[in-house]
Formats: structure tokens, sequence, C-alpha cells
């Protein structure tokens, strides 16, 4: 078996995903309106992946170190239900999120991209990046995304694991 089959075979086992939200889910940018109210630039075919995952029984956890509740709502919109905001030790909050949805930490694919995520991907079993992540981050991933943060790796991971399961079809709406 060579290592893209290998890669496939591993991402079979993925159960449930977690994501950090600044520099993976967004581009790692916050725009500041005139009223000081943070906006974080989101990618549209992310949320597609995330509202599939969510809708084929995969449950998504969002931790983030942010409190801005924009995000929160984000995330509702496409149907997460785990969305841990202000978090300090997201170690604590991934192991919440794996009680509630009954699954082992060895089977979360967690995609971070800097130094706030480095414990909570030692955690899991599938820790990986967006191709801008910080070199330590890089160093522990066992999957580096083509994409940069906020410009497709979440789609890019959620995309290969529904694929592997028959759950990814073209034409399906995210609201089906």
């Amino acid at each position: 078996m060579d290592s893209t089959e290998r890669f496939k075979a591993n991402l079979l086992n993925v159960k449930a995903f977690a994501f950090d939200v600044d520099g993976v889910c967004t581009n790692n940018q916050v725009l500041i309106s005139e009223s000081g109210q943070l906006l974080r630039p989101a990618n549209t075919r992310d949320g597609y992946a995330i509202s599939q995952a969510n809708r084929h029984g995969f449950p998504v956890a969002i931790i983030t170190g942010g409190r801005t509740q924009s995000v929160a709502t984000r995330f509702e919109m496409l149907g997460c239900k785990h969305i841990y905001l202000g978090v300090a030790d997201k170690v604590v909050a991934l192991r919440d999120f794996c009680q509630k949805v009954a699954i082992a930490p060895e089977a979360v694919l967690y995609m971070g991209d800097d130094m706030p995520d480095y414990h909570a991907m030692q955690a899991v079993g599938f820790p990986t990046c967006p191709c801008d992540a910080a070199p330590e981050i890089q160093r522990i991933s066992r999957y580096i995304s083509g994409f940069r943060g906020g410009e497709g790796c979440v789609r890019d991971v959620v995309e290969q694991v529904l694929k592997l399961h028959n759950h990814w079809h073209p034409g399906e709406s995210a609201h089906q």
C-alpha cells in the first residue's frame, strides 16, 4: 500500500470533524467596521462542505478562542450544534465534543493553523492544517491541505472524507 492509499484508508476512520475558526475557516484577517464590529470573511465552499458533513451525520465542532457571536451564527446556519467560543484550552472543548457525540478522539479530524491548536491536534487521530499554517502545526499534521485558511482547506478535507463514505454527490443542495 503506497502513501496515498494509506492516507485514504486513514480517512475512512474519520467519524467527526473539529475546526478552528481564524486561519482555518477564515483567511486570518479580521475587518473592523465603522461601528467597531469585527468581521471575518468566510468561504462559501467551505461552508457548503460543513453543511454536507452535518447533513450526512458527521458531527462538526467549531472550537475557537474568539468570542464573536457572528461566528456562532454562521456555523449554526450550517447545521453545527457544537460551537465552542472563547476557548482557552481547546483540548477540554475537544473532549467535551467527543463525549457529547460518543466518538473517540482517534476518529476526529481536527484542522488547526497555529499554536493554540497544537495540543488539540495532538489529541486526535487525524490532525490536519491549511498550507499556510505555522511550521510547528505543519510538523504535527498528518495531512497539509493544498489550500490556505479560509480559501478551501475545510472543503478539501471534508470532501475527501465524504467521497470515501459515498456522501458527496454532484448537484446536491445544502438545503435538501
